[in-house]
């Protein structure tokens, strides 16, 4: 799936989802949300804090 794909379907922009993937921005928490029921694998497999 394309950055832009993924934006689109959890409605935020393309830059918003490069910087989430590069570590730079943390979502909230209803984006992480979104992007754990995109792909449909539970949140804490989608992202971890450390």
């Amino acid at each position: 799936m394309s950055q832009q794909m993924l934006a689109d379907k959890i409605g935020v922009t393309r830059q918003t989802v490069f910087a989430i993937e590069k570590d730079k921005y943390s979502p909230s928490l209803e984006v992480a949300f979104k992007i754990s029921n995109v792909f449909e694998i539970p949140l804490e497999e989608v992202f971890t804090y450390d």
